[in-house]
């Protein structure tokens, strides 16, 4: 009798297992054979992005730039994003995301291997504003991309496979770049950063035919009529809940590394690896996270908002500190808020523009996430040598809340018909 048990027993976590893995892979079927190569090319190019984890320790630690020079050269990082995200989405509309992805990426490859090269305050500053503003073209006419290779139903979808291959690159990236600094130091970050671009954005151009836009797609809905994102109240509300987002997850890459450092002891690869943690966690469970909400068409803002309050949760740990447990709490809740927040954020700006001016759309967006980095960086890192790490911590607890109650207030305008 009890060999029958167990016999039934493991037969049935065989099944449930077989069950459960039958419904991961489902959430990666559908998708056009071009969204698969947007997402392997964007592997590649995250898989070599390893400078950005690592600036802020680069120029506090390599080029012993005070804390507040540091948070200077982040807001340059953050307003050549910003004018970047513009010109993509201006550009995107104009001529087309594919010609814009392809100068982006080629481009900024280049411009990498010169930035490796500067290593004053005021050449990193404008190297890096215009390094970011040729690199943040990019995303803005990605974002379109996705819209164009995908089919309605698998949109939501395959802006998560992008993210997923993001986050896979990213998990893979740090932990490769923290032993690269350990071996040859921090110029070799920008060397495989600016090769990985050129790779990868070669390989789209040779896979990928550029899609011309469908006539049919460009029809306006009646009700979009005279709605651009410069007169989109609702959307506006809806960018102020992103740049929050944004602002509170991002202290992941700038104040949070020398944390680690400051409070632990951290080395560079330790640090990785923590950034590896949430990469993985992200390619893990976002998908099945994605395709559970969406199955069940549970509302993109309340998700959102159960984002921002898990954000708030990381913070909290942090601000009331502890042993060496907290960096994992701390990076298990900005991975689990980050998937809450940013797919259906994307989402839901992809969904509000009209066709017409959906670049706009995309570049207003993208740029919620510059601004983040301009302010993120600048705030963190002033608040941190004036007042203290906790101090900061606190200050992104209260700002996390903030975004809460306005994915609430956004989500009743919604409701009114805004």
């Amino acid at each position: 009798m009890d060999g029958r048990l167990q016999t039934e027993t493991v037969n049935l976590l065989h099944s449930m297992l077989r069950h459960a893995s039958q419904r991961y892979v489902n959430n990666f079927r559908g998708f056009s054979r071009e969204i698969w190569i947007l997402a392997g090319i964007t592997f590649v190019n995250r898989a070599g992005a390893m400078v950005l984890p690592f600036l802020s320790k680069y120029l506090h630690e390599d080029l012993h730039f005070s804390l507040s020079d540091v948070g200077t050269v982040m807001m340059a990082f953050g307003a050549g994003s910003l004018l970047g995200s513009f010109i993509g989405g201006r550009l995107a509309d104009r001529i087309g995301f594919y010609k814009v992805m392809v100068f982006s990426l080629f481009t900024n490859g280049l411009l990498l291997f010169a930035l490796e090269r500067i290593h004053s305050f005021t050449g990193l500053c404008l190297g890096i504003f215009l390094t970011m503003t040729v690199a943040d073209m990019f995303r803005p006419a990605m974002f379109v991309s996705v819209a164009s290779y995908a089919s309605p139903e698998t949109r939501t979808r395959a802006f998560s496979l992008v993210r997923l291959a993001v986050n896979l690159g990213f998990a893979a990236g740090p932990a490769l770049g923290g032993l690269i600094i350990l071996g040859i130091g921090y110029s070799g970050l920008f060397w495989v950063d600016g090769a990985t671009c050129i790779l990868a954005i070669t390989a789209f151009a040779l896979l990928v035919k550029e899609r011309k836009s469908d006539p049919k797609s460009q029809v306006v809905i009646p009700e979009h009529v005279g709605r651009t994102p410069w007169n989109d109240r609702v959307y506006w509300l809806f960018l102020f809940v992103s740049f929050l987002g944004a602002l509170v997850f991002f202290q992941i890459l700038s104040t949070f590394p020398i944390y680690t450092r400051d409070g632990f002891g951290f080395t560079e690869f330790e640090t990785g690896l923590l950034m590896t943690l949430n990469g993985l966690l992200v390619f893990l469970c976002e998908m099945p996270i994605v395709g559970f909400f969406e199955r069940k068409h549970v509302d993109r803002l309340k998700v959102m908002l159960w984002g921002m309050l898990v954000l708030a949760f990381g913070y909290v740990a942090l601000w009331i500190g502890g042993p060496y447990g907290v960096l994992i709490v701390y990076t298990v809740a900005m991975s689990y808020g980050e998937m809450f927040l940013f797919p259906f954020s994307n989402a839901f700006a992809n969904h509000r523009a009209p066709a017409h001016v959906k670049g706009a759309y995309m570049a207003l967006f993208t740029m919620t996430f510059s601004f983040a980095h301009i302010v993120g960086a600048k705030l963190g890192m002033e608040t941190v040598e004036r007042f203290g790490y906790t101090a900061n911590w606190a200050l992104m607890t209260a700002l996390a809340l903030v975004g809460a109650g306005c994915c609430l207030l956004l989500k009743r305008r919604i409701q009114r018909g805004d």
